[in-house]
């Protein structure tokens, strides 16, 4: 009697699996950014001294203290200045902070489990910062032409919006780093000990010179406040295609950093 052979060959091969409809991986990514944009909208903890803490000192200096001062255009000046101080926020501190937290509760771990596509996380937040962005800059734009008298053409509202709007990415990217590197308890300390020194190192408060002017272009910040003061008719540094390329190199640099410290440490 011929013994029966068993047949291991189906060991060997892949289960096969069924690849979702375009249509459902389009909607994963739209539920997601939606999703976290209202859970941002409705946390007035993080909203609103992001969006007011610009606000209220372009306020202060830009339209009660403004003014010309050595043929500068102050609040045309300072209106740069605090677009690219207030877009930094929402990148640094909405990714930074949350995935700090998320490591630590364990909602990343969820998100990693649940059947939705790897970038829809990542996607999910740059769409949430770029929301409050456009909201900060449209407030700043506001102030600027109808009180304190800075007179901006179309497309140079339209370029400063952009380069705010975009301009939150290399941050966002950052604070992806920065939330891979400490615990949700650590995280605020951190990126506060990074956000303000950078801001005031870049030029975002005052003209920069000497030794601070050489060294500028270490920051991500002084390369947006150079596109930024362009976009209103301001004095700028560089040209346009060095400053993009720059903020280009600093948000791959920061998520090819920041991926590689998921993948080891989660």
């Amino acid at each position: 009697m011929t013994p029966h052979r068993l047949d291991l060959s189906v060991l060997s091969e892949r289960p096969a699996y069924a690849e979702m409809p375009r249509r459902r991986v389009l909607r994963a990514y739209l539920e997601e950014a939606r999703g976290e944009v209202l859970r941002y909208l409705r946390s007035p903890g993080f909203l609103l001294p992001t969006i007011l803490f610009p606000v209220v000192f372009y306020v202060m200096f830009g339209i009660l203290m403004g003014g010309k001062r050595g043929g500068l255009d102050i609040a045309a000046y300072l209106l740069a200045s605090y677009t690219s101080f207030g877009v930094m926020a929402p990148g640094l501190f909405g990714f930074g902070v949350s995935l700090a937290l998320e490591r630590d509760n364990g909602l990343l771990v969820l998100k990693r489990a649940l059947p939705m596509p790897p970038a829809a996380y990542l996607l999910g937040k740059m769409a949430m910062a770029m929301v409050v962005a456009a909201a900060i800059v449209s407030l700043l734009l506001l102030l600027a032409t109808q009180a304190a008298g800075v007179v901006l053409s179309a497309a140079q509202v339209a370029r400063l919006f952009a380069v705010g709007v975009l301009g939150v990415l290399p941050f966002s990217a950052m604070g992806l780093l920065l939330g891979t590197l400490v615990r949700g308890q650590g995280a605020p300390a951190l990126i506060n000990m990074l956000y303000l020194p950078m801001a005031f190192l870049s030029g975002l408060w005052f003209p920069l010179k000497g030794t601070l002017l050489d060294i500028a272009w270490i920051w991500p910040s002084y390369h947006l406040n150079q596109l930024a003061q362009d976009a209103v008719g301001m004095p700028s540094r560089g040209a346009t295609v060095a400053h993009v390329l720059a903020l280009g190199g600093f948000a791959l640099g920061f998520l090819l950093l920041a991926a590689r410290r998921l993948r080891r440490h989660g």
